[in-house]
């Protein structure tokens, strides 16, 4: 089986040693995506619904970048700092994702880069 890496010039670069997402077969396997505007490099202020916005906006520039799209996403797993913003997070999944929802799983942590309080990964089935 060979293994690609895919980037966007439309999600943030990498800020480490990784790839924005890794193709295998017939899936991709993104990396976690934090709420960093792809334009200026910053990241996003505002709430926290404006923020996993833009981390689901930037996993859908890296899976058109390898032929897929946000719709064809099979796993989607959330990493927040605070559960209390769970249903602010899934006020946007709703908006963005239609049945058949991905499968998901959300994950309370300590802490996450660059300080943020969101950070969503996904993996997609590629056509």
């Amino acid at each position: 089986m060979s293994i690609t890496a895919i980037s966007s010039t439309k999600a943030p670069a990498a800020i480490g040693p990784y790839s924005q997402a890794v193709q295998a077969g017939g899936l991709l396997f993104s990396s976690g995506q934090l709420p960093i505007d792809p334009a200026t490099g910053q990241m996003v202020a505002g709430p926290i619904g404006e923020r996993a916005r833009c981390c689901l906006l930037n996993l859908s520039a890296i899976a058109e970048a390898a032929g897929s799209a946000l719709g064809n996403a099979v796993k989607v797993t959330v990493f927040l700092t605070d559960m209390a913003d769970f249903a602010a997070v899934n006020e946007v999944y709703r908006e963005i994702f239609a049945a058949p929802y991905p499968a998901r799983s959300a994950v309370a942590v300590a802490a996450l880069p660059l300080g943020s309080n969101i950070e969503i990964e996904a993996v997609f089935a590629l056509a």
